[in-house]
């Protein structure tokens, strides 16, 4: 199985929406843990790698390199 391609900022959809109704999370840090961004009320979860790469379905938008609204 090919692992899924995904970077610093991107926007990604998982197989759970969170409890705000929001399907789309923005990844903020990257290492052996994830953490994301819910898009629609900014709320951070943070997941093992492992867990993330299993629920992760597909990356939305890829980050613009030039502009990264992280923070």
């Amino acid at each position: 199985m090919e692992r899924k391609q995904f970077s610093l900022g991107d926007v990604v959809m998982m197989k759970k929406s969170h409890p705000c109704g929001a399907n789309e999370w923005q990844i903020i840090r990257m290492g052996a843990d994830i953490r994301m961004k819910c898009v629609k009320c900014d709320r951070s979860v943070m997941i093992p790698r492992s867990q993330f790469e299993r629920q992760m379905r597909k990356v939305i938008r890829q980050a613009d390199p030039g502009k990264m609204d992280i923070l």
